[in-house]
């Protein structure tokens, strides 16, 4: 329902926008613009789907011999410990865990293409257990929100964006994008805990996020050893190993097991092209609505008035020119990427605008995309809270860039 509400408000803000526009600024191009947006829109949502026909079909064919090989199970069985505390409504050991996780650490490292169709199985799977096939299941919404928090460990496309944009040290915000990507999935796992009325404070959760510092100590201790040449070798690297590491495990445990890994792959494949398929419309429908509040001129009178209000209050007038990146990133991933590489090329990669907004880029996720391609491919039409804690988990990724971009670069 949520949804339902959002993509109705993007169509009425934007219409009551290009009234206003054209009635006491006499812009006669925003209607024009609007409609050349929806068909544009609704283009990009059909492209992005066939574009992921290839990916979905492959790493559903590779998860299909995971599951037939044991793997998914045996994943499931570590994890059971944390995971039966942050989803307590899926029974011990099922194999979703397995996929829940293996989405999960696709994301941490940044594996776009992998991280999709493996979110997409662990739906499949949630919607097995899930009673109300219509509605969203708890399970369901802590597994997005913590889709949609982004956490992120090794953020190779932003490095090498600053690298291409002549970024003095492009692995500088290596470390602040660490901790505003933590924070977000910290508070978002919180929200979603507290209304789920899950207690979150128990030994499996604590040693995990202590794990996770861990990690983030480490590869902030990388970066500083490294040179800006060498972390980014080293962290394209480690994300391709694991993935082609994943790959043949999961073939070995197959042949280990006598299964026919060649048949168990093209079962996996066929099911990757049908749900592709079955995204397109809620895609399209999603896109359009984005693309129609940004053409109206909504978002750059949004972005304005947030300017103004940051101004007003005192702070730093370079956090506004950076801000676009961070509002547009819950709604389109693509349009975010843009923004950042426009505001690095008009202020300059190493400026405060720069930095920060490689750090809205790293520590957000596209919220609105997740809901409507991971609901819409098993057929959810009521999404609760889902939306609501998702964007908290936005919200406080992008007070914690901004803290930490001051802390750092300020």
């Amino acid at each position: 329902m949520a949804l339902n509400y959002i993509w109705i408000a993007f169509f009425v803000i934007a219409a009551a926008v290009a009234v206003v526009k054209l009635l006491f600024f006499g812009d006669v191009e925003v209607f024009p613009a609007i409609m050349n947006a929806t068909m544009e829109s609704a283009k990009n949502g059909f492209e992005i789907s066939l574009g992921l026909t290839a990916v979905l079909s492959l790493w559903m064919g590779v998860m299909k011999i995971g599951e037939q090989g044991g793997m998914v199970n045996a994943l499931a069985r570590w994890l059971s410990p944390l995971f039966r505390r942050l989803f307590p409504d899926i029974p011990e050991g099922h194999p979703v865990v397995g996929n829940i996780f293996m989405n999960l650490s696709a994301n941490m490292l940044g594996l776009d293409n992998a991280a999709t169709p493996m979110g997409l199985k662990a739906m499949e799977g949630l919607q097995e257990l899930n009673t109300k096939k219509d509605t969203a299941s708890n399970s369901m919404i802590m597994f997005l929100v913590m889709n949609t928090a982004g956490l992120t460990i090794v953020p190779v496309s932003i490095l090498a964006y600053r690298a291409t944009m002549g970024a003095a040290e492009p692995t500088d915000v290596f470390v602040p994008i660490l901790l505003a990507t933590l924070i977000s999935m910290v508070v978002g796992v919180a929200i979603t805990g507290a209304i789920q009325r899950i207690r979150l404070l128990n030994a499996p959760i604590l040693i995990t996020l202590a794990l996770f510092s861990l990690i983030v100590a480490g590869m902030a201790w990388a970066s500083q050893v490294l040179s800006r040449e060498e972390m980014g070798i080293f962290s394209n690297n480690l994300a391709n190993i694991i993935l082609l590491g994943i790959i043949i495990t999961f073939i070995y445990a197959g042949v280990r097991k006598k299964i026919n890994v060649y048949d168990a792959f093209i079962e996996g494949a066929k099911g990757g092209f049908s749900t592709a398929i079955g995204i397109i419309p809620y895609l399209i429908a999603i896109l359009v609505g984005i693309g129609v509040f940004r053409a109206s001129g909504a978002m750059d009178w949004l972005l304005q008035g947030i300017g103004w209000v940051v101004e007003a209050c005192g702070g730093n007038g370079d956090i506004t020119a950076a801000l676009p990146t961070a509002l547009m990133k819950p709604l389109s991933g693509s349009g975010a990427r843009g923004l950042m590489l426009e505001c690095m090329q008009t202020y300059g990669p190493d400026s405060f605008a720069g930095r920060l907004s490689c750090i809205f880029q790293g520590s957000t996720d596209t919220t609105f995309y997740i809901l409507a391609v991971y609901f819409g491919s098993v057929g959810i039409r009521n999404t609760r809270y889902a939306l609501p804690c998702g964007l908290a988990a936005d919200l406080a990724s992008i007070i914690a860039a901004i803290i930490v971009a001051n802390m750092f670069f300020g």
